[in-house]
């Protein structure tokens, strides 16, 4: 019947679908929301902390719908041209179905992406994004850089799924390879402004000139917690117990140190951007799967996600939990892999030597030594 009753309601082309009363209290989600987007559907999952979205197309609602509902929730309020669709289900599984005539009905909502509810919210003067040129200095973002805005907001969620769920109150904070910083002044701000959390970080990079404008924002923004600092990742020492280590586009093995800094150091969260991985493209030789070598595009991705591939474990090796994600950087590059490292309380030696046997197995295939595995020396 729940089958029968969600057919009626897509067939009726729903411009809002909301799904509530979990069937128990431990659910994962608490409640769903689904708004009509133009030809699609976007689809928002409410933790009890959180929001989820995803979007889906219109032919495939009634698999979805069926999907989340069926067994996860109790109720369901879809709103059309029709009126308002009510179905109610028993523990049991048992549904009533009922149509309510009304005159109101929520209007079709095209401009999904102003209605997201984005971290840095518009409508505030947020100092570096009315420098940097995404906001006008009334806290309006300025239209053609609402792709950044977006892509800014994205970097902070990817980190505010793993503390904003925690108890931190202080955070220290390495920056590697910063250069202008963009992004370390928005993250000083999230933390601070928006989680209320105390964050001492620093920004680390080898151009001078750089390092002295940074310092000269951090001081007109009145960041006193965030420093800039003229140094090289290799080998740098922290001042402080670090919490965090993030990395952005530091070229080529300069990501391995950070992240090696970062495994000695016991950071709890790293979060790594690669670039340029070059390394593996020169030492690629196979074994056995010549064809991954013959064609030059072919060999440089390859060789760009073996070498994310073996930092990934390599982490997990060194009791991380870790996942190799998409992000759309800054700059639009294809560049768009992220590492997002967190440190386990405990990992079983079968889980570290599982890691270790696959990532040997990568080495042996194709002559790989990469320079991660070489600094940590895995045994």
């Amino acid at each position: 019947m729940l089958a029968e009753y969600i057919s009626k309601i897509t067939a009726s082309s729903p411009t809002k679908i909301i799904i509530s009363n979990p069937q128990t209290k431990n659910g994962e989600y608490k409640k769903i929301i689904i708004e009509q987007k133009s030809s699609s559907y976007q689809i928002s999952k409410y933790t009890q902390k959180q929001v989820f979205h995803d979007n889906i197309e219109s032919a495939l609602l009634a698999q979805a719908l069926l999907t989340l509902v069926n067994g996860n929730f109790k109720q369901i309020n879809a709103f059309s041209a029709d009126g308002e669709h009510i179905v109610l289900i028993s523990k049991k599984g048992a549904c009533k179905y009922s149509l309510k005539k009304t005159d109101f009905a929520p209007k079709q909502e095209i401009t999904h992406n102003r209605q997201k509810q984005y971290l840095l919210k518009e409508g505030t003067a947020i100092p570096p994004l009315v420098d940097m040129g995404v906001f006008t200095p009334e806290g309006k973002i300025i239209n053609s850089m609402y792709n950044k805005y977006r892509q800014i907001n994205r970097f902070l969620e990817i980190i505010d799924d793993e503390i904003s769920a925690s108890s931190i109150k202080t955070l220290n904070i390495i920056d590697f390879g910063c250069g202008k910083s963009y992004l370390t002044f928005v993250l000083y701000y999230y933390l601070t402004e928006i989680r209320g959390i105390t964050a001492n970080v620093i920004g680390l990079d080898l151009k001078k000139d750089v390092i002295e404008k940074c310092n000269l924002s951090a001081k007109k923004y009145g960041y006193n917690g965030l420093q800039f600092q003229l140094g090289d990742i290799n080998g740098y020492k922290a001042p402080f117990k670090v919490d965090m280590v993030i990395s952005l586009h530091a070229c080529d093995t300069a990501t391995d140190y950070a992240l090696f800094n970062a495994i000695n150091w016991g950071a709890r969260f790293i979060f790594s951007v690669p670039c340029c991985q070059h390394e593996l493209k020169k030492q690629i030789t196979p074994s056995s799967m010549q064809i991954l070598s013959r064609y030059g595009i072919i060999k440089e991705r390859f060789s760009a996600l073996a070498t994310d591939a073996i930092r990934g474990n390599l982490l997990e090796y060194c009791g991380y939990k870790t996942q190799i994600m998409e992000f759309i950087d800054l700059e639009h590059t294809p560049k768009n892999i992220l590492i997002r490292a967190v440190k386990r309380a405990t990992t079983p030696n079968s889980a570290k030597q599982k890691a270790l046997e696959e990532i040997n197995a990568l080495i042996n295939e194709f002559n790989f030594k990469p320079t991660l595995y070489k600094l940590i020396e895995p045994k």
